[in-house]
């Protein structure tokens, strides 16, 4: 049975990685593309990559559980309060802020990271001044695989 709220991830990109929800970044994102494998309409979005896995492991939460929940056809707000409720990792309001502004501002931390979105960033917008973290790579990626002008 296909999932009534889930995007067609071949049309359009997930939510930014920046756009939160209950304070964390990633989390809007990693369920659009969760709904969309559920229909099979991820396209080239992986769910559980390893951007998603820096959410995963900060709440404590089992893709799969979560991906169950987003099987039974939950919203956002209901799939927060899941998370809240059986995340391993309880964290408070002041630490969720903290660790989104950190992901949201993190660059690559090894070479081969650095390669790797230098050299998107070189096929997509080699003029831009502006690509210099991760959050940045993907919004830059999302905006021109759906025909963005860059």
């Amino acid at each position: 049975m296909a999932l009534k709220n889930a995007m067609d991830l071949t049309k359009r990109p997930p939510r930014s990685t920046r756009v939160r929800l209950g304070g964390y970044v990633l989390l809007p994102r990693i369920l659009d593309k969760g709904r969309a494998v559920i229909n099979g309409t991820n396209g080239e979005y992986n769910y559980a990559c390893p951007m998603d896995q820096h959410f995963l492991e900060f709440t404590g939460v089992d893709p799969e559980k979560l991906k169950k929940q987003l099987a039974a056809g939950k919203g956002d707000g209901e799939i927060l309060e899941w998370i809240q409720k059986n995340a391993k990792h309880k964290r408070t309001g002041s630490e969720i802020a903290a660790w989104s502004a950190w992901v949201e501002q993190r660059p690559p931390s090894d070479r081969e990271g650095r390669e790797y979105l230098h050299g998107v960033h070189g096929q997509i917008a080699p003029k831009r001044e502006d690509i210099a973290t991760w959050f940045d790579m993907l919004d830059l990626d999302d905006y021109a695989s759906f025909g963005g002008l860059v």
